[in-house]
């Protein structure tokens, strides 16, 4: 990061205009050129060309005294809305959009079987796929309602159009997920999800693993003995699971009020002892694994909670291969990569954040008072010519300068950074019917963002809590930043005002509460469900017996097994001997101390192992920090799971006994 440090660097291809007036949006232009979707759109389009009418805006009560930004008062909103059009007229730069056609039903839901990994399920290779087959052994009972009705629905349209090859009946397709007595019919069961799947074949493969029931025992129905409180988010269970079963209940009803929406719950995440699995813990092949199945539970949710989710189609852009702004995140990464390697945000964006904290945050009015229009332009300009060469004068860069290149480079990104494919799944978090639903859907919608994506959104929200937490000073509360953030994040050039299909307060009000969402709850968002990961450990069981069971040449392979397990008897040392019972062997090549044999205790944790390496007096050991080295662990019925330090070793051996235990630095 010496580079960063040598060469400060922020490029945004648009600026917020203020004018001499300091406050935000104070001499903003209130005429007729001014747009109605300008002001008041949750969905603004940036190059909005088409719009002369003069339209007022909803009137809010303001005092002069900063105290009155601690409301939910939208003012802040418009007004930033208002800088937006602004730049983007003085800025006018042409960009060409090109619309895709408007996909029909059948076509959107054979692209959503696609993305969750299930286009085995149409088309002529239909049900020749074993890996399809395992991966819906392991759905719950609303996941596997969600994928039957996309294949109904790709079914009929297929037949409309007299395909040639055969549509399977989606009965045959699901025959192997249920008996007749458990059809998935919505019928209001509590009964545990496990329970039922235990009764097929494939999960006779798994039920010998009694850790892998979703999180709960299959002696325990789905919402027994678990704590219920408002404020516990239970990531044992599937979250659609458990809305159908708080819908069902004859005792728990859906909150069909609206929620006060300026409070926020204290949510928090009750102790796993397995640990906690945070996205980026989990290897590649695994975190496929979680995409498919976030994708599938979160459409379940959105079908209980009568709210439809539909992926918009990507549109054509023509964009820029180099520079700063209006680059692709994926171009951006590739040449900062050639600068910096390993590095997984833009450098621009990450040395914005920097420039701005540099002059401490205790700034009145940050973020929310724009940089001088003119001296924002020219310094896009000179840095996307001295950025990369290291030229360019960060000391002329005043800190609302930079605030406001920030909130341009989120803008100016080709395709939002929320992602045309979900923007909208994210806008309609608003509509789910209670705030713990609108968080489990916001936890799900970011594991489907693509990697470049969340790891710049999780620097972006990290930097305005830090914002936040100077809020007696600079007077940016959680609702004065959440207002001014919105329009930029929600805001893309991509998405006409056709889109808009509620009242522009409403989208705008809406869009806000999902920005203070995502800022107040983002440790939760980071974290991977244990519902999921432990689906994902059934279908790497399921996977690894199923190829064994169908390898040719059993007689063969079970002779030349025999040779080499003989072989390698004959040379073992009695260090790597089998380990006794309740005693597991971690290995660290990295370090001094390569192998030890750990007793394990009930109290055991993770960073005790981890401890008792470091405690090893040597140079190699030394060099190292504690924050640096996890314990990890590898194989059995997971690819490969960075452990968090409070988890609970003897409670996870128990849950994959068939791993190996290796410490080393985080992404090496």
């Amino acid at each position: 990061m010496n580079w960063l440090s040598a060469s400060p660097g922020v490029v945004l291809t648009a600026y917020h205009p203020s004018g001499n007036n300091a406050v935000a949006g104070s001499n903003a232009k209130e005429s007729e050129e001014t747009s109605p979707s300008s002001r008041r759109s949750g969905q603004y389009t940036m190059n909005h060309e088409n719009s002369k009418k003069s339209t007022e805006r909803p009137q809010f009560d303001r005092s002069s005294s900063q105290d009155s930004l601690d409301e939910l008062s939208m003012d802040d909103y418009w007004k930033e809305l208002e800088n937006i059009h602004e730049t983007s007229e003085n800025n006018h730069r042409e960009q060409e959009v090109v619309m895709v056609k408007e996909p029909d039903e059948g076509e959107l839901e054979e692209e959503w079987l696609k993305e969750a990994g299930l286009s085995n399920l149409f088309g002529e290779s239909t049900g020749d796929s074993l890996d399809s087959m395992v991966f819906l052994s392991t759905l719950t009972r609303t996941q596997t309602a969600a994928v039957q009705k996309r294949v109904e629905t790709v079914s009929q349209t297929l037949r409309k159009k007299n395909k040639p090859y055969q549509v399977p009946d989606v009965r045959d397709i699901f025959r192997q997920q249920s008996d007749s007595k458990e059809k998935v019919s919505g019928e209001s069961e509590s009964s545990s999800v496990t329970a039922r799947e235990n009764k097929n074949e494939a999960q006779d493969e798994v039920k010998d693993d009694p850790e892998f029931s979703l999180g709960i025992s299959e002696k325990t129905s789905l919402l027994e003995d678990v704590p219920v409180s408002e404020t516990d988010i239970n990531l044992e269970i599937s979250f659609a699971e458990q809305a159908a079963n708080l819908k069902d209940s004859s005792i728990g009803k859906m909150c069909k009020g609206k929620e006060d929406d300026t409070l926020l719950p204290n949510f928090r995440l009750p102790k796993d002892k397995t640990g906690t699995t945070k996205i980026g813990d989990l290897a590649p092949q695994d975190m496929k694994k979680v995409y498919s199945l976030a994708l599938i539970e979160l459409t379940a949710l959105y079908d209980l909670l009568g709210t439809e989710l539909k992926q918009q189609k990507a549109i054509k852009i023509k964009t820029k291969d180099s520079g700063l702004f209006g680059v692709p995140l994926s171009v951006l990464l590739e040449q900062d990569q050639k600068k910096v390697p390993g590095t997984r945000i833009p450098l621009i964006f990450h040395k914005l954040i920097s420039q701005i904290e540099e002059a401490k945050l205790d700034t009145e009015g940050l973020l929310r008072i724009p940089g001088v229009a003119a001296r924002v332009k020219s310094l896009c300009q000179e840095l996307e010519a001295k950025f990369y060469e290291g030229t360019f004068n960060w000391e002329s860069v005043k800190q609302h300068d930079a605030a406001s290149l920030l909130k341009l480079f989120i803008r100016e990104l080709p395709q939002p950074l929320l992602t045309v494919e979900y923007l909208k799944a994210f806008q309609d978090v608003q509509n789910l019917p209670t705030k713990k639903h609108q968080l489990q859907a916001l936890n799900l919608l970011v594991l489907l963002l693509p990697e470049a994506n969340r790891h710049t959104l999780k620097i972006l929200l990290e930097f305005l809590q830090r914002v936040i937490d100077h809020r007696d000073k600079n007077k940016m509360t959680l609702n004065n930043v959440a207002m001014v953030m919105a329009p930029n994040l929600f805001t893309f050039h991509g998405l006409g005002s056709k889109t808009i299909e509620q009242s522009e307060f409403v989208m705008a009000a809406g869009t806000a509460n999902v920005m203070r969402f995502m800022i107040k709850y983002q440790k939760l968002l980071w974290t991977i469900p244990k519902f999921i990961v432990n689906q994902v450990r059934k279908q790497n069981t399921a996977s690894q017996k199923k190829e064994k069971k169908d390898k040719a040449m059993k007689k063969l392979l079970k002779k030349m097994a025999y040779d080499k397990e003989k072989h390698e008897k004959q040379d073992k040392s009695p260090s790597d001997a089998d380990v006794p019972q309740g005693v597991i062997r971690v290995q660290a090549p990295h370090l001094s101390k390569v192998s030890m044999a750990i007793q394990l205790t009930e109290e055991l944790k993770a960073s005790d192992i981890v401890a008792r390496f470091l405690s090893q007096k040597s140079g190699v050991v030394q060099a190292l920090k504690k924050e640096e080295v996890f314990l990890y662990e590898i194989g059995g019925n997971i690819g490969e799971r960075c452990l968090d330090d409070d988890t609970y070793m003897k409670d996870l051996y128990q849950l994959n006994p068939n791993a190996e235990w290796v410490i080393k630095c985080k992404h090496s």
